[in-house]
């Protein structure tokens, strides 16, 4: 039997969980300091929810899990491969949370501000920075369309990510109608315009040039393709330069409201700025989109927008949504190889104790728990060899338990 984790998979050794403890908690106090409530859901959909979810690329990516029993047997025999799945491994947050609304509305407030912080999964070819299981940490506001919602959440997580250790990001910020507005007068017919947002979601990999290409392969007009990516060569820097082309748009006020708020908030200690090229993979995405923007490692660490219909796939009547995802798989990978500062957690004391002492020591123990997180271990024939592991586990303090007990820092030997 193989030893090592599927592809895409990770163990994590006891000091590398400590520390995923840790800044999961620190973000969950974050969020949890801001009113929002946390909630579970199962890892497993429906297939047909997750097929119908405008989830982009990602639907190319769905884990399914095959029918089980007689209802395999029956695809089996009548050679009906396009069924033999039911279900699915969910591959974010945002499904399930508005398949769990639909489910639980009327034991909610009419605002909802939820967490959600658990694993998914995509199919993904394992590479790096590219599991097939991940971590995602999410903030979501159901039942407001007030674009208040949007500067909560982006504060909110901006603060999360302070508070974790790491600075030097920047918030980057479109809407899709405006975007699509834009398209629109350029010469795109409407139909086509989720289609030119995917490859325009593109542009830092492909370019101008590999816009171009695509587009034109799609049968698109060319003078529309010739307007836009003379826009990927010059793209406006304030929302403001488009009011010719979206006039009397609500939504450029409410851009400009975002950000300047979000400025206000922010003291300096991150930035925010309009970028019209951003669109997000996701098709669900009807109005404003955000990502998080690391300055010092150059990629994202996290992304969300408004889906204010997604809802209405399940009720039948559309619902205001909006989210912020913290990518946590990169964010633990950009702060693990840093010494980050876990002062905050109660430090880790080790109490030795010889074989007829253990329920003394354990006792013992419990009167130090207030200042310790407590493990007992039985005293090793090779003491400071031992000892140089419990540093490496993040140890802080030991002692031996007897009859004068000194409780002595923990060094490595």
């Amino acid at each position: 039997m193989k030893t090592t984790p599927v592809k895409g998979t990770n163990d994590y050794l006891p000091n590398q969980a400590e520390l995923r403890d840790f800044l999961q908690s620190k973000i969950l106090q974050t969020y949890k300091s801001q009113g929002y409530t946390r909630i579970y859901t199962p890892i497993l959909e429906d297939a047909e929810n997750l097929d119908k979810s405008d989830g982009g690329d990602n639907l190319n990516l769905i884990f399914k899990v095959l029918k089980r029993g007689d209802k395999l047997t029956s695809c089996l025999e009548n050679k009906d491969y396009n069924n033999l799945a039911d279900l699915g491994l969910r591959y974010d947050l945002t499904l399930p949370l508005t398949r769990f609304y639909s489910n639980n509305k009327a034991n909610l407030p009419a605002v909802f501000k939820c967490i959600q912080i658990d694993r998914v999964y995509r199919a993904e070819r394992p590479q790096k920075g590219r599991d097939r299981e991940f971590v995602q940490c999410d903030i979501d506001i159901l039942g407001s369309s007030n674009p208040n919602c949007e500067v909560e959440l982006i504060d909110t997580t901006a603060n999360a990510l302070l508070n974790i250790g790491l600075s030097k990001f920047k918030i980057r910020i479109n809407d899709r109608r405006i975007l699509k507005q834009v398209l629109l007068s350029f010469g795109f017919e409407k139909e086509q315009l989720d289609s030119v947002c995917i490859t325009f979601d593109k542009m830092d990999k492909i370019g101008s040039d590999g816009i171009r290409t695509e587009l034109t392969e799609k049968g698109f007009n060319g003078g529309a393709i010739d307007k836009l990516c003379s826009l990927v060569e010059n793209l406006p820097e304030e929302v403001d330069e488009l009011a010719s082309i979206c006039k009397d748009m609500p939504e450029l006020e409410q851009l400009n409201y975002i950000i300047n708020s979000v400025k206000t908030l922010a003291e300096g200690k991150y930035g925010i700025e309009f970028d019209l090229s951003l669109v997000r993979g996701q098709g669900y995405y009807t109005g404003a989109v955000f990502e998080i923007q690391s300055e010092e490692y150059h990629c994202s660490v996290g992304g969300g927008g408004r889906y204010d219909n997604l809802v209405g796939k399940f009720t039948g009547s559309s619902v205001p949504a909006v989210g912020f995802s913290i990518g946590f798989e990169r964010i633990y990978s950009i702060l693990k190889d840093k010494n980050i500062d876990m002062s905050s957690e109660k430090p880790k004391l080790a109490i030795f104790y010889n074989e007829n002492d253990f329920v003394k020591a354990l006792a013992f123990g419990k009167t130090q728990k207030d200042k310790f997180n407590i493990t007992l271990f039985e005293y090793p024939n090779k003491l400071g060899k031992f000892l140089n592991k419990l540093v490496e586990q993040n140890f802080k303090n030991y002692c031996i338990y007897g009859d004068n007990i000194e409780i002595k820092e923990l060094k490595a030997f």
